[in-house]
C-alpha cells in the first residue's frame, strides 16, 4: 500500500468551495468518490493522522496514489456530479447496494392509446406508471385479478390485442366483464384511459373516494329494487376491500412517506426500505451491501441518491424518514424537491406512529443482516481459502485478486466467438465481461487454439493500449472508464495444454511477462499450466478448485449464450441483409409494404420506390440485388436511379 504522504496535496492548493473529489489507485483506477462543502477541510481530514482514521477509511487512503477534485457552484451541484460519478467509475470504496433479486412492479403504460396493466421488471420506461415494489410477481397478478372487477382495463400483449381485434373476438377477459374490450370497440380510446386513469389513482392510495362513490350506487339502486346490480357492486366494493387489506395500515391517510431502516457491523451495512402511500404499505425493498470508507451519514446519503437518482417525480415521497440524517440534509431535500417538483422532507422521526414504524423497519433490518451473518461467515472464509489456495499452488507473488477467464464457442468452426468474465475478490465482477467476434485467418477458417490466441492477443493490446490513452487522459483533465486497463493477477482458459499454450503465446506476442495462465479441462478437471507435460491436481475438495470451476463455468456460459445469439441470428437472415443500403428500418419498411421476400422480388422499382425512406436509386439497387422478376419494368441504374435506354 501507498504511503498517503506521497499524494497529499499542500493545504494551500485545495480550495475551500464545495465540490467533489476522487482518491485513484497506482493504475489510475477511481476508488473513492465524495463530496464536501468545503473542500479543503475535508480531504485535509484523510491525511492528518492516519493512525486516527477508522480503519475502513484507513485502508482507502493507503490504497490510494492521487487525489483530486472539481469545485462546483453549490452544494446540490455537488451532490448530482457525486451521484453522476459514482454511477460512471463503481468505486470500490463506495458502498453498492446491491440486491439479489429484481422487484417485480405493478405497472400501466399510460404512453399508449390504450393502456395496459402488467407485471414488470428492470428498469423504468417513460409515460409508464409503476406501483410497488412488490415482494413477489404473484401478489401482482391476485391484485390485479380482484381490482379487474371494478377497473376492466387491458392486461393482453400487444399481439392478443392486435389479433383480437383482427378476428373481432375478445379474449376470456373480455368475456367475464374483466376487460372492457377495447379491442372490439365496446369503448373508445377516451373511455378505457379513464378507465386506467381510475385505477391509478386507486392504486396510488386514493381509495376513499371510489368506495363512497360504489357504496351510494349500492344503496341508490337497491332503493329503486334494482337488486341484482346492487349485488354486483356489492361484491365489486368487496373486491376492492381484499385489495386494500393486503396493505396493512400503518400511518394516517393521505400519508405518502419513503421509511428506511439500517443495521449494521464492521463489515457489512442491511438495509430495508418500506414504502407507504395513503397510509399503507405498498411495498418493501432491501439490501445487504459491504461496508467501505463511510461514515454512517455518508452511508444514508448515497442510499439515497441510490434510490431516487434514477426516479421520475412519481417515485419521490413527499416524506423520506431515515434513521440518521445526513451531513448536507438540506442539499438532499433540495436535490430531491428538484426531481419531485414539489417540496421533499428528510428528517428523522422522533415520536409517534412513525417513529414506531422506523422502529419496525430497523427490526427487520436487524433480522436481514442476522441471517446474511449465517451465510457470510462461510463465504468470505471459503473465498479467502480459495484465493490463498491458488497463491500457494501456482506460486504467485500476491493472491490472484482479480482473476479474467476465457472460453471459446461455435459449431464445427462456424460463428466462433469468445468470451471473457472476471472475477475480483473471488465474486463475479458483471461489469467487466467481455464478448469477442473471433475473425480467423484469411480463408475465415479456425479453431481452438487459434480462437484462443485471437481473443487474448486483442484483449491486452486492447488493454496497454487504453492504459497509455488513460493516462494521457488523466494528465489531460479528461477521464473516463477503461475496458480493459486493468490487468489480471490470473488468466484462466477453458481447455488443456494447447489452449494454455497458445494464451501463454498470446500475452508474450502482447508483451505481457507478468501475468499467470493456468488451464482447466473439463474432463479431469485438470490444471494445467504453459510448458508442463503434466497437469496439476488440486484436490476434489480444494476451495481454489471450486473457484477455478465457476470460472470455468461462467466464461462458459457467457460464450455459448453469445454463440446462440448470433446463430439465431443468422438463421433468420434474408436476402435483404446483404442489399447495400438497406438498413434494418428499411428492411422492415419493405417487408411491412409487402410482406415477403418473393413478393418484393416481384414488385416493380415504382412500387417499391412508393415505400417510404426507399428513394428511385435504392429501389434501383433492391430490384438488380434480388434478380426483380418484373420484366415490364425499364431497367435503371442502381448508381443514379435514372432509366437506362436500350
Amino acid at each position: 500500500m501507498a504511503d498517503p504522504s506521497t499524494y497529499r496535496p499542500r493545504p494551500g492548493e485545495i480550495p475551500t468551495d464545495p465540490g467533489v473529489y476522487r482518491f485513484r489507485d497506482v493504475d489510475g483506477r477511481v476508488i473513492y468518490v465524495g463530496k464536501a462543502k468545503n473542500l479543503r477541510s475535508r480531504l485535509s481530514s484523510y491525511f492528518q493522522d492516519i493512525s486516527a482514521l477508522h480503519h475502513r477509511t484507513a485502508s482507502m487512503v493507503r490504497t490510494g496514489a492521487s487525489v483530486e477534485w472539481t469545485v462546483v457552484g453549490t452544494e446540490v451541484e455537488a451532490l448530482q456530479l457525486e451521484y453522476a460519478w459514482i454511477k460512471e467509475f463503481d468505486p470500490r470504496f463506495n458502498v453498492k447496494y446491491r440486491d439479489d433479486k429484481s422487484y417485480p412492479y405493478l405497472a400501466v403504460t399510460m404512453g399508449e392509446e390504450f393502456p395496459r396493466a402488467m407485471v414488470m421488471r428492470g428498469s423504468k420506461k417513460k409515460g409508464t406508471r409503476y406501483f410497488g415494489p412488490y415482494a413477489h410477481a404473484w401478489a401482482i397478478r391476485e391484485t390485479l385479478d380482484l381490482a379487474m372487477r371494478v377497473f376492466p382495463m387491458r392486461t393482453c400483449s400487444a399481439g392478443v390485442f392486435k389479433r383480437a381485434g383482427q378476428v373481432g373476438r375478445p379474449c376470456l377477459l373480455g368475456y367475464i366483464d374483466k376487460c372492457s374490450a377495447p379491442c372490439v370497440e365496446r369503448v373508445d380510446a377516451a373511455r378505457h384511459r379513464e378507465i386506467a386513469e381510475d385505477f391509478c389513482d386507486f392504486m396510488a392510495g386514493n381509495s376513499g373516494r371510489f368506495l363512497s362513490r360504489m357504496t351510494r350506487e349500492m344503496k341508490e339502486a337497491a332503493g329503486e329494487l334494482d337488486f341484482e346490480r346492487a349485488a354486483r357492486i356489492r361484491d365489486d366494493i368487496g373486491a376492492l376491500e381484499k385489495v386494500l387489506e393486503k396493505s396493512a395500515v400503518v400511518l394516517p391517510d393521505a400519508t405518502d412517506a419513503d421509511v428506511f431502516g439500517l443495521a449494521e457491523d464492521e463489515l457489512e451495512v442491511a438495509v430495508q426500505l418500506f414504502h407507504v402511500r395513503g397510509g399503507r404499505v405498498r411495498g418493501q425493498r432491501g439490501w445487504v451491501a459491504e461496508r467501505a470508507a463511510e461514515t454512517t451519514p455518508e452511508v444514508v446519503e448515497h442510499l439515497l441518491q441510490q434510490v431516487y437518482g434514477g426516479e421520475s417525480s412519481e417515485g419521490v415521497p413527499r416524506e423520506v424518514l431515515v434513521p440518521v440524517l445526513p451531513d448536507d440534509a438540506d442539499a438532499l431535500s433540495a436535490w430531491l424537491t428538484g426531481i419531485r417538483g414539489g417540496r421533499v422532507a428528510v428528517r428523522v422521526p422522533q415520536r409517534g406512529d412513525k417513529r414506531a414504524l422506523m422502529e419496525t423497519v430497523a427490526r427487520n433490518a436487524t433480522q436481514s443482516l442476522a441471517r446474511h451473518k449465517v451465510t457470510r461467515a462461510g463465504d468470505l472464509t471459503n473465498r479467502s481459502q480459495a484465493l490463498q489456495q491458488l497463491q500457494e499452488a501456482l506460486d504467485l507473488e500476491d493472491a490472484p485478486l482479480r482473476i479474467e477467464c476465457f472460453d471459446i464457442s461455435h459449431v464445427q468452426g462456424t460463428q466462433v466467438v469468445g468470451s471473457m468474465v472476471v472475477f475480483e475478490d473471488g465474486l463475479p465482477r458483471k461489469s467487466e465481461y467481455r464478448r469477442f467476434i473471433v475473425r480467423g485467418d484469411e480463408t475465415g477458417a479456425t479453431d481452438d487454439t487459434a480462437a484462443m490466441h485471437e481473443v487474448l492477443t486483442r484483449r491486452f493490446r486492447r488493454g496497454r493500449k487504453e492504459a497509455e490513452e488513460h493516462e494521457q487522459e488523466v494528465a489531460e483533465g479528461r477521464d473516463r472508464p477503461a475496458r480493459f486497463a486493468y490487468r489480471p493477477n490470473l488468466v484462466v482458459v477453458d481447455g488443456g495444454l494447447p489452449q494454455v499454450n497458445a494464451a501463454a503465446r498470446a500475452l508474450e506476442d502482447a508483451g505481457v511477462v507478468d501475468v499467470a495462465v493456468v488451464g482447466l479441462a473439463k474432463r479431469l478437471e485438470e490444471v494445467w499450466v504453459p510448458g508442463d507435460q503434466h497437469p496439476m491436481v488440486l484436490p476434489r475438495t480444494s476451495e481454489g478448485l471450486y473457484l477455478l470451476q465457476r470460472l470455468r463455468d461462467e466464461a462458459h456460459r457467457f460464450a455459448i449464450t453469445f454463440h446462440r445469439q448470433r446463430r439465431s441470428k443468422a438463421m433468420t437472415s434474408s436476402a435483404l441483409d446483404a442489399i447495400p443500403g438497406l438498413g434494418e428500418k428499411r428492411r422492415k419498411a419493405l417487408l411491412a409494404r409487402f410482406g415477403s421476400v418473393k413478393r418484393i422480388r416481384a414488385a416493380s422499382v415504382e412500387e417499391l420506390a412508393d415505400v417510404p425512406g426507399i428513394g428511385p436509386a435504392l429501389a434501383g439497387v433492391v430490384a438488380a440485388e434480388l434478380g426483380s422478376t418484373d420484366t415490364g419494368t425499364p431497367a435503371v441504374d442502381p448508381a443514379t436511379g435514372e432509366v437506362i435506354e436500350d
